[in-house]
């Protein structure tokens, strides 16, 4: 396991911009940089970190992180929905079929939880029984899992998710019936996967979101990324239940105590300037980021000694 040493080294050695590349047709995301090559797009997961819709900091070692999760649940999930990925040139980028996405993020979630304005739990903590369609019983504590797992879509946005039902979704016609029928089996078995997956490793996967598409053929595809920290909340299993009984927070291996940690020193929402993330936040959120890629895939985490920069731009040259 990398030492929290080896990352302290590498905080400036991270992969915030990606514009010195000579890439056409560029466009930034929240995370990923995507440049479109006519035929498929080069995806290039940065080391910027995102909550709140808004970055709150860079994270060494994050977008290999993140990448390589993927590459290792595009292959598990393989039998279950195509997915987009073509080609994987460099630890932090791969090179994608470009397909027509549906305009909705699929939401999968095991358990009620959360901690941003829009999760299940603070919904629910409102007095909200009908969360996207899903009608929810009541006394129903933080950290419960659902007696099987809910699907809460939202709509695609660069400012801000909006929460949406799958009766709503059909009725403004974004995506019809059967359609809708489909892409949502899909999700839920996707989903009953990485369950499966992440529980023989000693892990909980509470939530997660999938981004699905048509490819050139018309095929249903998985895009973007799947059951990575960012797109995903996990929890350790062993410790959950009786943490759960005391009513204390399940011990997470994910990006939430940063979402925490500037919920208690700012308003993360409203505030113009956010406080800088303290470096010891930043290097524990990268060892975490790590250790779940080992605990998932059980591999050792490689680390290139050259510079990411330097590397990716070596690794893409083909493509400029």
């Amino acid at each position: 396991m990398i030492s929290y040493d080896l990352i302290a080294k590498n905080l400036n050695n991270c992969l915030t911009d990606t514009s010195f590349l000579p890439l056409a047709n560029g466009k930034k995301g929240k995370v990923r940089d995507s440049y479109d090559l006519g035929d498929k797009l080069i995806l290039i997961t940065t080391d910027r970190q995102s909550a709140f819709d808004r970055i709150l900091a860079s994270i060494p070692f994050k977008g290999q992180v993140l990448n390589q999760v993927s590459a290792f649940w595009f292959e598990q999930t393989r039998d279950i929905v195509n997915n987009h990925v073509i080609q994987i040139p460099d630890p932090n980028v791969t090179v994608a079929k470009k397909c027509r996405v549906f305009p909705i993020e699929f939401v999968v979630r095991g358990y009620l939880t959360g901690s941003t304005d829009t999760s299940a739990w603070m919904l629910y903590a409102k007095g909200s029984r009908t969360i996207c369609g899903n009608i929810l019983p009541d006394n129903m504590v933080k950290s419960q899992k659902f007696d099987k797992p809910i699907l809460t879509p939202t709509t695609k946005s660069d400012a801000h998710d909006e929460s949406i039902s799958a009766q709503q979704i059909v009725e403004r016609g974004i995506i019809d019936q059967k359609t809708w029928d489909k892409l949502a089996s899909i999700a839920f078995k996707l989903f009953e996967r990485g369950t499966q997956i992440a529980a023989k490793n000693g892990l909980i996967l509470v939530d997660t979101k999938y981004e699905l598409g048509l490819d050139d053929k018309g095929e249903i595809t998985l895009i973007d990324e799947i059951h990575t920290p960012d797109s995903s909340r996990y929890w350790i299993a062993a410790t959950y239940q009786e943490r759960f009984t005391k009513g204390q927070e399940p011990e997470n291996i994910d990006k939430e105590f940063l979402r925490l940690w500037f919920k208690d020193h700012c308003d993360p929402y409203n505030d113009k300037e956010l406080p800088p993330a303290p470096k010891e936040l930043i290097v524990e959120l990268s060892y975490r980021y790590i250790k779940l890629y080992e605990m998932i895939t059980g591999r050792e985490f490689a680390i290139d000694p050259m510079p990411v920069r330097e590397r990716i731009a070596g690794n893409l040259k083909k493509f400029g």
